[in-house]
């Protein structure tokens, strides 16, 4: 009994092969040039983002004649570290902090725990009027803040709350909710309502369903959004200016106005080291939480 056996030619040993004989190239890998020329971008890109913190720290350490008197670029003449004991204490950063926080936090809570569940009941429940309802917190995404600061600041002051921090943190929820409704009705698109209707079999709750189920499935969402909603309102300067009324209700925002003085005069060292404590102070926290912050948008970009 015969076996064919392939023949094997010169153009069959060739296959596979270039002109020079080599093994060819796959299409899709690049050569070691434009690795090079990757690897250059990403060097500029660095530098783009790095310098202008480094910038800032080293002004930071200057005196005012250092930073007037000499170049811009030049590093300090004397390394001013008090310039960070000035902006803590006498600049107040210390307590513009501590409010910023207090009004921050509180507000970041409400938002999260009634973003949360206004999203679950948009997507998962079944209910009339749910298409219109999330309608309605998408028009509040359209609504500028410049136009609500008025009719707010005479409900607070008729209300007796202007002179706390009550203002600020009632505006914050209320102009956070329309982003946070929509992010994680979007989000929850991707939990397989499968889970819910097998638990209300199961004889568990609306509520429970929402705690057990549906809280452990999206928290890198939450945590997302709660970042986005984070820098949102940390950095705010125009609801935080209209609403305090006082120096010891300002939030560091603010606070950084004060190191302007009489005719223009700007203590430039304790300015820069007040920056570099709000800068760097939210930076470590984007970096601590950078890995979660994208688990969460890669699900939110899978619809269901």
């Amino acid at each position: 009994m015969a076996i064919d056996t392939p023949v094997k030619t010169a153009a069959g040993r060739g296959a596979g092969r270039g002109s020079t004989g080599r093994p060819a190239r796959p299409a899709g890998r690049r050569g070691p040039g434009s690795r090079l020329w990757v690897r250059i971008v990403v060097a500029l890109l660095l530098v783009i983002e790095i310098y202008p913190l480094i910038w800032m720290f080293l002004t930071s350490l200057k005196s005012n004649d250092d930073y007037l008197n000499n170049s811009t670029w030049s590093l300090p003449t004397t390394w001013e570290w008090g310039n960070y004991t000035d902006a803590w204490t006498t600049g107040h950063i210390g307590l513009y902090v501590q409010n910023s926080l207090l009004a921050v936090l509180p507000a970041l809570a409400l938002i999260l725990l009634l973003g949360t569940a206004a999203g679950f009941a948009l997507q998962i429940m079944v209910w009339k009027g749910r298409s219109l309802t999330l309608l309605v917190f998408l028009t509040g995404m359209m609504v500028p803040a410049q136009m609500i600061l008025l009719p707010l600041f005479t409900v607070y002051f008729q209300t007796g709350l202007s002179g706390t921090l009550w203002p600020l943190v009632l505006t914050y929820t209320g102009t956070g909710l329309p982003l946070t409704v929509f992010m994680m009705a979007t989000y929850y698109k991707t939990v397989p309502r499968e889970l819910f209707e097998a638990a209300t079999i199961d004889g568990a709750s609306i509520l429970r369903a929402f705690w057990t189920i549906s809280l452990p499935m999206v928290r890198n969402a939450i945590l997302t959004v709660g970042l986005v909603q984070f820098f949102f309102i940390w950095n705010d300067l125009l609801i935080a200016l209209t609403f305090t009324n006082s120096q010891d209700l300002r939030t560091i925002q603010v606070g950084l106005l004060n190191f302007t003085g009489d005719f223009g005069a700007t203590r430039y060292g304790p300015l820069f080291a007040a920056i570099c404590i709000n800068v760097f102070g939210t930076l470590v926290i984007y970096l601590f939480l950078n890995q979660k912050v994208m688990k969460g948008l890669t699900s939110g970009a899978v619809k269901g």
